[in-house]
């Protein structure tokens, strides 16, 4: 072999063990796409931020969407009466090895959220906009998030931190942007306001770390000033979750 071919080869190695040293992802992107119309897909519903006896009128379920998407179609339908002034109401998916999540592997989380909103925009409401005051945040944790009740206030709160404000975010979960829909509320019936549907995309702002048993938990919620009748259609889910600098467990 020649003296040329041997620096070469001693280069690229070289080049390959200082990538590792700085800690270069050893491991592909994630790609995982949810379609509700396929039914729930391992999401889970729940509510926080209100207290223990008030009349939320919550609801959720896989419903049809409403006919003027004429999609056919099915969505996750999450519902509440914000008489707290503070509602969060989110989905939430457990994703482990089976998805390709590797332990104590750091990722940084995107996503893609089409979800039906009938919140118009420019409308009033009490304490907010029924849109422009509705905040949806999505992001990703280690541990799984919870609603749990404190017993010093009768108030069910989250486990994990989606922000303290409506439209703040947290290391749980990031500021995506409202749910208004696009439509004026002056030349709608707002009696029976129609639902449009949205696409947002949203890097989440927190890099987010697989736990030692290579779980990894993904959020989607919304966050409500507005004190009135919320009802939004989760369509459907896209996450792509890139490796960042790999920290191998001890």
């Amino acid at each position: 072999m020649s003296r040329s071919l041997l620096i070469a080869g001693s280069l690229v190695l070289l080049a390959g063990l200082i990538a590792c040293a700085e800690g270069a992802p050893t491991s592909p992107p994630i790609q995982l796409s949810f379609d509700f119309c396929q039914g729930a897909q391992g999401w889970e519903a729940g509510f926080a931020e209100y207290s223990l006896g008030m009349d939320m009128q919550l609801e959720t379920d896989i419903r049809p969407l409403p006919s003027e998407l004429e999609t056919g179609c099915s969505g996750y339908y999450l519902r509440g009466m914000n008489r707290s002034d503070d509602l969060f109401m989110f989905l939430k998916r457990r994703l482990g090895s089976d998805d390709g999540i590797v332990p104590g592997q750091e990722y940084r989380v995107e996503f893609t959220i089409v979800l039906a909103s009938n919140a118009p925009s420019g409308a009033v409401g009490i304490g907010g906009a029924p849109g422009e005051s509705v905040f949806l945040k999505a992001g990703a944790s280690t541990i799984q998030p919870e609603a749990y009740l404190d017993p010093a206030t009768d108030y069910y709160l989250m486990n994990v931190d989606k922000g303290l404000d409506n439209s703040g975010g947290g290391e749980a979960a990031s500021l995506v942007g409202h749910i208004a829909n696009g439509l004026s509320a002056n030349e709608i019936d707002m009696e029976n306001p129609p639902y449009v549907s949205l696409q947002r995309s949203h890097v989440h702002t927190n890099i987010v770390a697989a736990s030692p048993d290579g779980e990894l938990w993904l959020l989607v919620g919304t966050d409500s000033g507005f004190e009135g009748l919320t009802g939004i259609y989760y369509q459907s889910i896209a996450v792509t979750l890139k490796p960042v600098e790999y920290r191998p467990l001890s």
